[in-house]
């Protein structure tokens, strides 16, 4: 096989037993796409799972594997599938089977009709789970879509299409893979979303939970900051100092009027305190903007390292 046109890249945390049965499944797309590659990226898991990829990988030469020393988590996967990536298209599946790869030619189609980012979209999740999943993963993709101005219906899919040029580069970190179609849009690319199908997991359990969810949303405000100021940090602490300052400055007029025109005594209030309190923070926000600002043209200056390390791969 020559250079890939697809790269489908799956992320691995202790799906031994999910392995076999999601291979055969990508297999059934060599017909349609004999220029695809699939990369597996064990992310430290500790079950088998290394052993058994180990093993399709020698069976298939268009399967690759890069295991990392230890769990980093499923971002750290995604880029490190990323980086190994020969493809121009690049697609990132889950490895416990709820994706299915049938839905893969469905994305690709929508790419070739101009788009840049096509997000699978799981209509039917959440299935006789109303209020206890459906309803706050509705609620969740709404408060993402208006802070992102990305409207798109799940976020959390995993299964989305990427044009190479979009993704290589975007920086990933913590839980922000799911926010790459929200990068790509602010720089100009065209976002697109299709349905997908959805199957419930066959084996193991769920890795998600409600500490991944306030990861997610404390994940989606670092995003906001570093779409609107990361390259003007001061802007933003800057723009709350002075707010404060403001403030300040009222409660201490406030303060100096009550005194002349009430005879109410300063220590008689806690104006002066607030006064003082406020106009330190402000003061303290502005120097950390300041800071910021040396680190951000620090930042950019450095050499960038990746948020994982390598432990083996296979077929590299």
């Amino acid at each position: 096989m020559g250079k890939p046109r697809v790269s489908l890249i799956v992320p691995v945390y202790n799906e031994a037993l999910s392995l076999p049965l999601v291979h055969a499944a990508i297999k059934e797309l060599y017909k349609d796409y004999e220029d695809m590659e699939t990369i597996f990226v064990n992310d430290g898991s500790r079950d088998n799972s290394i052993e058994v990829l180990k093993k399709i990988a020698e069976g298939d030469k268009r399967v690759k594997v890069v295991s990392f020393s230890t769990n980093y988590g499923q971002t750290a996967a995604i880029l490190g599938g990323i980086d190994h990536a020969l493809g121009d298209i690049i697609i990132p599946m889950d490895s416990d089977l709820e994706n299915d790869p049938r839905d893969i030619p469905k994305l690709v189609a929508e790419l070739e009709k101009g788009y840049d980012v096509v997000s699978g979209w799981r209509q039917d999740r959440w299935g006789g789970s109303f209020f206890s999943r459906k309803l706050p993963s509705i609620a969740a993709n709404w408060l993402i879509s208006v802070i992102t101005g990305v409207h798109l219906h799940d976020y959390g899919c995993t299964l989305k299409a990427y044009r190479k040029e979009v993704i290589k580069g975007v920086p990933l970190y913590g839980e922000m893979h799911r926010f790459i179609p929200a990068y790509a849009s602010w720089q100009g690319a065209k976002v697109t979303e299709v349905p997908v199908r959805y199957s419930p997991r066959k084996f193991g359990k769920s890795n998600y939970g409600f500490s991944r969810i306030l990861r997610v949303l404390l994940d989606l405000l670092l995003v906001r900051f570093l779409d609107r100021y990361m390259d003007r940090p001061i802007h933003f602490f800057g723009g709350l100092g002075i707010f404060l300052f403001l403030l300040g400055g009222l409660a201490g007029s406030a303060a100096i009027f009550l005194r002349i025109f009430y005879d109410l005594h300063m220590v008689q209030t806690p104006l002066p305190t607030l006064t003082a309190l406020l106009l330190i923070m402000g003061m303290n926000l502005i120097m950390m903007g300041v800071l910021s600002e040396m680190q951000m043209r620090t930042y950019y200056e450095a050499k960038k390292e990746r948020p994982y390390r390598i432990r083996e791969t296979m077929n590299i």
